[in-house]
């Protein structure tokens, strides 16, 4: 186990500390891209290969709709985190299907009139905003399962869950 050595003040000044917290809650706001405007806070899959490929297609979808934002930044000069990954995958979701029964230049032309949408549609410049914290899923009413399926009983006063009738 290797031991960190303290932070020299003279080495590391207030300015290049607060630039590298920056860029840690930017990680953190991209993490939460994946989460919840690609719905991955809960896992669909059972079996360990299928949340690997569930986990897969997720990375690679977020990694595409990242693509095309770099794109739209490089072609119109915009800001690259002027661009809101939520509002590109929502205009995504609907231009697709417009883009399907269309030639290859036709596809084209659609693309560059998608980037130059995204380009123009950017969110406001809000430097050091707060947001308050909350949970946004409501927990449920079931009890915890803390024991094996196949042991596990329903217990009634222990939830306002009512099981409905056939």
């Amino acid at each position: 186990m290797s031991q960190c050595a303290p932070l020299d003040p003279l080495q590391y000044s207030q300015e290049s500390l607060a630039q590298l917290y920056l860029r840690r809650w930017q990680a953190e706001l991209f993490l939460r891209d994946l989460k919840i405007a690609l719905n991955l806070q809960i896992l669909r899959c059972l079996a360990p290969p299928m949340i690997h490929r569930e986990l897969w297609m997720h990375w690679i979808a977020y990694n595409l709709v990242r693509l095309l934002m770099l794109q739209a930044a490089i072609q119109f000069g915009v800001p690259i985190f002027r661009l809101s990954f939520k509002g590109c995958l929502d205009s995504l979701r609907e231009w697709m299907p417009s883009l399907f029964p269309l030639s290859r230049t036709q596809i084209e032309r659609g693309r560059m009139r998608f980037l130059s949408y995204l380009a123009y549609d950017l969110v406001p410049c809000r430097p050091n905003r707060m947001e308050p914290r909350a949970v946004k899923r409501r927990p449920k009413e079931y009890q915890m399962l803390t024991a094996p399926r196949h042991l596990f009983k329903e217990i009634p006063h222990r939830t306002r869950y009512k099981k409905k009738l056939k």
